[in-house]
Formats: C-alpha cells, structure tokens, sequence
C-alpha cells in the first residue's frame, strides 16, 4: 500500500488505529523520495536517519499507550529560509552555503512539540527572492504536473515536494505570495496567515514587515491542522500576537449559508488566462450553490500594489541583508586584500542576481534625498490598500480571487524579464500589504494538465473563515484529489 498519497488527517488515524507503523509511514516516504527526486529536486537536504529515529521513537511510545500530538508521526518537509539547529540553512545561497544554525525556529520547536517529524529543508529562490524557484543557487526545481515548468516561488520545492508525493506538508514563508503562488501552480493547499499569527522567529528575514511561515499541504483539514499547531503568540518575535489560538480544525464545516464573498473588479485584468478566468467564474458559481452570496466589490488601489510592493520589500531586503558581509558567519572570499575588499568580494561571489538587483534597488529607495519620496511614499500607499479591505469586509465575510494570471509557466520561460516574473505575483502581493490572512485552493486545471488556484482572502486574524470557505468548496468538488503523473523514465 502506497501511503505517501494520503493526506495527514488520514495517516494520523491509521496510525492511532495501530493499522501502520510511523516507520512504515516515514520509509515509504523517503521511498517515493528516492523515485521522483532526480526528477522533481524539491530538496536541498535529506535527514533520512535522523527521521527514522524518530519515528521508532514515536512508535515505542505508541506501543506504550502514550498519546501523540496533533501531528504525531506525520513527516514534513520545511523551507529552507527557517533554522534548524545544526543542520544547514541556505536559503538557497552560495553566501550561506555551508551555514547551520545554533538554534531552531520557533515553528520547527511547535512542529517537534506536535511529534511531527522533519525529513528535510526544501529548496527556494535565494533568500525568498522569485516566483519560479529558479533563483536557487544550488538547482531548479521541477513541477510535478509538468516537468518542464516551474513550481512557482519563492517556496516551490515545498510546495513540489507535498504535490510529488516527498512529503506530507510542508513549511513555506510568504512575502508577497511565496506560499500561495506555487501551492497554485502545483495543485496544492497553501495558507498565509494574518501578519503576528505565526512566529517568525528562526526564520531568516527577506521583508520584516511582509514576511509569514505558513502551512503547504494536500487538502484543508490538513491546513487547519498545521495552522493549528504554528499559531499563537511567541515571546521571542516581537511582531506576533497575542490572539487566542481556536480549533482551526473545527471551524472546517462544509457551510456556507449566511456567507457574503466578494468578487473585486481590480483582479479580473487584461492579459489574464482565459482558463483561469472561466475556472474562476465556475468556482464562484459553487460557492454560491453552496449558500453564499456573491457580491462584485471594489479594491481601487490594487493597481498601485506592485510598485507599492517592490519598494518596501527591496528596502526592507537590503537592510536585513547587511550582515552578510563575511565577517561572523556565511561565506568570505578567499582573495583578501583589505576589510573593505573583503566586504565587497564576499558579497559579490555570495549573491545571485536578483538578490543583487534587489539590494541595490532597495538601497536606492533608502538613500538621502529619496526616502521619502520612495519608501515613505510606499507606505502611504500601504496604508490606502490596507483601507481598500478594510471598507470591503464591512459588507463581505470573505473576498475570492484568481492565485496567480495564469498556470505554471516553462522553466527559462520569464527569468530574462524581471518585470513580467514580478507580474506572477500581482493577485498574492495586496494580501501582504494589507496584513491579511490569504489562501490557495485549487480550483481546475487548464487544458494541459496544469493546476489553476482560487485564492480566498479575509479580514485580519479571520482565518477560521477563510478555512470555512475553502474547506466547502473543497468538499463539493474533486480538483484537490488529483495527483501528477511523474514520468519515472525521463
């Protein structure tokens, strides 16, 4: 029996029934690893040992009677932009290539304290910084719906890795969709919850202000479950919470009577897919079949998020950035003629492209005579998007959007073209901004066989809602139970 296809709410109960061992769970996982992995290269890192010691760990104490926790023997792939005590942190770059970290995150302790297990760190665009995971400076990753295109970014290797069958879930981070967008492209569940829900402490800061962990995973009982476990408020982050932290999972009821949705304007544009376009249309039809009721609404200064967005982001990069100069830790050139030589070479040697192209823009944005009319500019803005949703939800309970304009696109397909790669992101990007929770589910498939997500939005720390809306469609519909055929021959 292949167990690698089932969702963890599943696996969790042939596991408390005593049907399967955790070590049967976790070895067919790292077999279905050694399958597809040349092919998908969703991992920069394997733990194979480590994640079976720990499942006959997990299995002793079931033999026991002990009870596990909520994600008790479940084996889950996490990004690797978030630390886990000595083992390596990336983040997809040459300059922390060899870097492991002294402590874990805070969601890698939560994952630990839910007896989930870790089998590895996925691969990504360097520091969070694309939408295709191209930018990795290690490999590309390959979408397992069509090996030829991209995942989608920043977190594609965690997104690929739940939708190929590596893993059960996954962590992603999200600074302007890096979950939603290839959880979307890969036919997955991906969920970017309210700003301060999820600690970001250990995770490895792109965009302080906009950056999320959050959950990648077969379905939505799923998501609400992992949500349920990375939430709540965390004295080592400054910038989470202190919100109660409800039963996601209860909240999962395929009901949607009383519900207003709204459908913005803003987000149906020119030079959208037509395919996502209809499969968009027909989810709202469901939705309302369903009880809801389907509103046209208006966010008007949608328009202004991407400019908005790539200047707040870039400034914000270059600042946390800064310390990766070769000094305490991470790469340093081996031609040294001075301190500042070696700052610059080290610096130079360490980053890829786009995160070059990004530092440099957002040191522009920061420097004197342009802050404020760049950055200070940017956060005007910021607050008029945050505004734009705030007015809508007074009349909607939830708002639904296309993910992403169009599906996959082919690997080497946009990475000459910055603009129109930045353009991927154009529907995820508002949801940062604003502070937002945001999730994608999918929704169809276009003729070629690739995925196409619906992206739901709510008011701030509403996710139980959210997960209400897409847990009902999900129910009244099969998208979610298709699986990629991988050719194993290629």
């Amino acid at each position: 029996m292949n167990l690698y296809p089932l969702p963890a709410h599943e696996l969790g109960r042939l596991i408390r029934d005593r049907e399967i061992s955790i070590q049967e769970l976790t070895s067919s996982v790292f077999q279905r690893i050694e399958e597809v992995e040349d092919k998908i290269k969703a991992f920069l890192s394997l733990d194979r040992k480590g994640a079976l010691e720990e499942a006959g760990r997990l299995d002793r104490r079931l033999s026991k009677g002990e009870k596990l926790g909520l994600l008790g023997g479940i084996p889950i792939a996490v990004k690797d932009n978030i630390c886990l005590k000595d083992q390596k942190t990336t983040c997809g770059s040459r300059i922390l290539e060899n870097f492991c970290p002294p402590y874990s995150a805070t969601v890698a302790q939560r994952l630990k304290e839910a007896d989930a297990i870790i089998i590895g760190k996925t691969n990504m665009d360097e520091f969070a910084m694309g939408s295709s995971t191209e930018n990795s400076a290690f490999q590309v990753t390959h979408n397992p719906w069509n090996l030829k295109a991209t995942p989608g970014g920043s977190s594609g290797g965690s997104a690929a890795a739940v939708a190929s069958g590596e893993a059960v879930m996954a962590l992603g981070s999200d600074t302007g969709g890096s979950i939603r967008q290839p959880a979307s492209f890969c036919g997955v569940v991906g969920l970017k919850a309210t700003y301060g829900r999820v600690s970001r402490y250990g995770l490895v800061a792109f965009a302080s202000s906009l950056d999320q962990i959050g959950p990648i995973t077969r379905d939505v009982l799923d998501c609400a479950m992992l949500l349920e476990v990375l939430s709540g408020r965390d004295r080592l982050d400054s910038t989470s919470l202190d919100y109660a932290v409800p039963s996601y999972v209860k909240h999962c009821v395929p009901d949607l009577k009383n519900m207003t949705i709204g459908l913005p304007r803003e987000y149906f544009v020119p030079g959208m897919s037509r395919e996502v376009r209809e499969a968009i249309i027909q989810a709202t039809g469901i939705l309302e079949k369903l009880g809801a009721k389907i509103e046209e609404v208006s966010l008007p200064h949608t328009e202004y998020a991407i400019a908005t967005y790539y200047l707040i982001a870039t400034a914000e990069a270059s600042s946390n950035l800064a310390r990766y100069d070769g000094v305490g830790y991470g790469l340093r050139t081996k031609d040294v003629s001075d301190l500042i030589g070696m700052y610059k070479r080290s610096r130079q040697e360490g980053f890829g492209e786009e995160v070059k192209r990004r530092i440099m823009l957002g040191t522009y944005v920061l420097s004197k005579g342009y802050y404020d009319d760049y950055y200070g500019k940017a956060g005007r803005v910021r607050t008029l998007v945050r505004r734009d949703f705030e007015e809508v939800f007074k009349g909607c309970d939830v708002v639904v959007t296309p993910t992403s304009p169009t599906v996959a696109f082919e690997i080497g397909e946009k990475v000459d073209d910055p603009v129109k790669m930045y353009l991927s992101d154009i529907f995820t990007i508002s949801a940062n901004l604003a502070g937002i929770p945001g999730i994608s589910i999918p929704c169809g498939y276009s003729q070629q066989g690739l995925p196409i997500g619906l992206q739901a939005l709510a008011k701030a720390f509403d996710e139980p809602t959210l997960l209400r809306v897409a847990y009902a469609f999900e129910q009244n519909t099969d998208w979610h139970k298709r699986e990629p055929e991988i050719d194993l021959q290629r």
